[in-house]
């Protein structure tokens, strides 16, 4: 990548939940040459990388019942994996004018997913309503895609200020969208809960939305399950994110938080940050325990500007 990236994702089974049925991958993206034979001092079969080129990350939340959950989400995180690796027609230098058909491959890497859940489902009926979540960022600097089924979510702070990416698959979105009720009462709403798409389900249809940034220095993106966000309050997010401490001690003190607050799910996230020399050194101020305030003139950014555009699968959200 062009630029450096501070990165580290914690999952936790909660202070509810038994236990654990989200997953998490951080994974670079390289391009690698294996030397079948040479006259150079390298050996027969060496495998030469080259620097990173970019990064996968995902989040995924299972559900469908203890043993069902956790194996929806393991098949759909192990098949997007391999699927990147062997089917996906991915490049490091995106080419003007190829970005939807990159879409495309990303929407059905997803969908290669689903079908693996409906093949294990039809193995396994008595886990006919296994299914998970998946929330995947692709990142080749500086451009990000994420790409989005269910409620788990994908935040991006600038400039201090938090911006919720992905919109959820739930009944309560759908009626906050539509007027039916507020913000507020969605986020309270027992409707919050209740998913119109998901990977697996007991649905065969499946809406992939693909959401594309325009990444800078300085950025911070949040990925996480919904064991994070409902016990979190979006301002307290944009607090933790804002300190400017590594991705580990974020991600821990998220975690933390949110076990505080109640603990009553699954929680996991990913926190990435974008870094600049500025931040470097504010960072060398953190690590030392200096007060926040003197962080203010190494961590600014005069940029403000925010590039966000949405391509769903469909127009709007139908419950089927």
């Amino acid at each position: 990548m062009l630029t450096q990236m501070d990165c580290f994702g914690l999952t936790d089974s909660g202070r509810k939940r038994p236990t654990n049925q989200d997953h998490y991958l951080i994974a670079d993206l390289n391009k690698s040459m294996r030397v079948h034979d040479t006259s150079l001092t390298l050996d027969n079969e060496t495998r030469v990388y080259g620097g990173s080129q970019g990064k996968l990350l995902i989040v995924a939340d299972g559900m469908g019942g203890e043993a069902a959950g956790e194996r929806a989400c393991t098949i759909a995180v192990d098949q997007v994996t391999t699927y990147v690796l062997n089917s996906l027609a991915w490049c490091f230098r995106l080419e003007e004018g190829s970005e939807h058909d990159f879409e495309d491959h990303l929407k059905e890497a997803l969908q290669s997913c689903q079908k693996s859940i409906q093949t294990a489902v039809g193995k396994h009926p008595e886990m006919k309503s296994m299914g998970t979540t998946m929330t995947m960022v692709y990142i080749v600097w500086p451009r990000a895609f994420v790409v989005h089924v269910g409620d788990s979510r994908c935040y991006l702070l600038r400039n201090r200020q938090l911006v919720q990416i992905t919109v959820d698959h739930t009944m309560s979105e759908i009626m906050a969208g539509a007027g039916q009720m507020s913000r507020e009462e969605a986020r309270h709403s027992p409707m919050g809960h209740a998913l119109w798409n998901v990977l697996g389900g007991r649905s065969d249809e499946l809406s992939v939305d693909v959401y594309k940034l325009n990444l800078e220095r300085d950025d911070v993106l949040l990925l996480c399950t919904d064991g994070l966000y409902d016990m979190v309050p979006d301002d307290k997010l944009q607090e933790l994110l804002s300190t400017n401490a590594s991705a580990e001690k974020t991600c821990r003190k998220l975690v933390d938080l949110a076990n505080e607050n109640g603990g009553s799910d699954n929680i996991t996230v990913i926190v990435s940050h974008f870094l600049s020399p500025q931040l470097d050194e504010a960072r060398a101020f953190v690590e030392a325990e200096v007060p926040l305030e003197e962080l203010t003139a190494a961590s600014s950014n005069t940029s403000n500007k925010l590039t966000v555009s949405y391509s769903p699968n469909i127009a709007e959200p139908t419950t089927g």
